[in-house]
């Protein structure tokens, strides 16, 4: 079945978040908790009337003090930790935490669901390992100061307990969060990370294919320029050739310097064809387009079968730009056809109605059903079959292919459709020969199209190769 081919494959195959978070972050929070700390402390104690041992109170907020003024003092703001070095430092603070909530009242302090900051943000920048030690630890410490605490207290003695029904409920939906807001955030932080690794093969793949295009015009203006000097040194030769046909060795030299200054010639002729850097090569009719990006998958065993025709009246292709994008993205989706491919591909084509449409399918076995939903989506794994394993025992989807195309193609304005041309209530030899997996793309005429007065305004001046 058709998965997604990658055109550069950097697979994240292990947990990289290694140097993610900054010690001055760490520090700037530490600092913030321990401004709270220290008025949640004097406000309990000298305006709510609790009796509240200030001693070892402000002894555990000043380990938290000390602890940042060593660091400001021994490591530099920029310093990156790493994922072991950002567990102990959050589970420094975890552990003075629990401590000032056995001094006050345990569970009872509605400020117990502090607890589940550490474990959040280790879910969002620290390793799996480091995420799961810390809530383990979490839960730990929170069941202990459930038991064993110094209970809170009013100045007249009184004691303020919650009843045990109510305990047992904050302890369960602190657990509960812990476990939630731990997969919740890991969950959304390993989706940023695979976006910004897939977005950034994307801006590779599209750079390497502008590099490639400014490459051709660079070669173009340099087939141009040599032009001239390679005329001289074929003219002079041819003349040098005919006075010394008394010299037959002197004439043979002539005769291959000429030789050569036209194998030059046609060497640069090929190359400025590829190349040449006017307006004719920053657009081109829509089948030629399609053409070019077509090409590398033309000699690999699978036909391909082109048919381009006009929805309504407009007889005549649209010129549309050539840009990297299109090409590059139109280029992958042709290879994933031809990767899954039987033995044919059909690539076509129609515009009209204000749209122009490109629709490629191939005769495999189509997309799985299951991941027609997710078929884009970046760094996409699935569990291959043995039939599977067994056709392409190399080949490791990851959806990169797919993910590069998509976007390549909707930044040029396009709406990209995946789908299976096969009628699931047929057979397949009632399905017909298009019964693999389905491409649509489809731009409104006015995203690529080039206005009829500019496809046939005169082609520009080369721009002059510089010395």
């Amino acid at each position: 079945m058709a998965l997604l081919t990658e055109s550069s494959p950097p697979p994240v195959t292990q947990d990289l978040r290694n140097g993610w978070v900054r010690l001055r972050t760490l520090l700037m929070l530490r600092w913030l908790a321990i401004l709270g700390q220290t008025v949640t402390v004097v406000v309990a104690s000298f305006f709510l009337g609790l009796r509240i041992e200030l001693g070892l109170c402000f002894l555990a907020i000043g380990a938290s003090v000390l602890s940042n003024m060593i660091a400001m003092t021994v490591f530099p703001p920029s310093q990156r930790l790493r994922d072991v070095d950002a567990m102990l430092t959050l589970i420094f603070d975890m552990t003075q935490l629990s401590f000032l909530l056995f001094l006050t009242g345990g569970l009872n302090n509605p400020f117990a669901l502090l607890i589940l900051a550490p474990v959040t943000i280790s879910a969002t920048a620290l390793t799996l390992r480091s995420t799961v030690i810390l809530g383990v630890m979490s839960v730990a410490m929170i069941t202990l100061v459930a038991f064993y605490h110094i209970p809170l207290r009013q100045m007249d003695g009184t004691v303020l307990a919650q009843p045990r029904q109510i305990l047992l409920g904050f302890w369960i939906s602190i657990v509960i969060g812990i476990v939630f807001l731990s997969v919740y955030a890991r969950r959304v932080a390993q989706e940023v990370q695979t976006m910004n690794e897939a977005l950034l093969a994307t801006q590779e793949a599209l750079a390497r294919e502008q590099k490639l295009t400014d490459l051709g015009g660079v070669v173009a203006a340099a087939a141009h320029e040599l032009g001239t000097p390679l005329a001289t040194i074929k003219l002079v030769s041819t003349e040098l050739a005919e006075e010394l046909e008394g010299n037959p060795e002197l004439a043979e030299d002539a005769r291959l310097i000429r030789q050569q200054a036209d194998r030059c010639r046609d060497i640069l002729r090929d190359m400025g064809r590829a190349g040449k850097d006017d307006l004719h090569m920053r657009s081109a009719p829509l089948g030629a387009v399609m053409h070019e990006a077509a090409e590398p998958h033309e000699d690999r065993g699978v036909a391909l079968h082109f048919a381009f025709e006009p929805v309504e009246g407009e007889a005549e292709q649209p010129v549309i730009f050539r840009r990297p994008e299109i090409i590059h993205g139109l280029r992958n989706l042709v290879q994933n056809a031809v990767d899954f491919a039987k033995s044919d591909v059909w690539i076509d084509g129609a515009w009209g109605d204000g749209h122009i449409r490109l629709k490629i399918v191939d005769d495999g076995e189509g997309y799985p059903t299951d991941l027609i939903g997710r078929l884009g989506d970046p760094f996409l794994r699935r569990r291959r079959s043995g039939r599977e394993q067994s056709r392409r025992p190399g080949y490791e989807g990851m959806g990169l292919g797919l993910f590069i195309a998509k976007t390549l193609l909707e930044r040029s304005g396009a709406t990209v459709s995946f789908r299976n041309a096969r009628d699931p209530f047929l057979l397949d030899e009632e399905s017909g020969a298009r019964r693999g997996a389905m491409v649509e793309v489809t731009w409104p005429a006015a995203a690529i199209q080039i206005g009829e007065a500019e496809a046939k305004a005169p082609l520009g001046v080369n721009r002059r190769f510089p010395a």
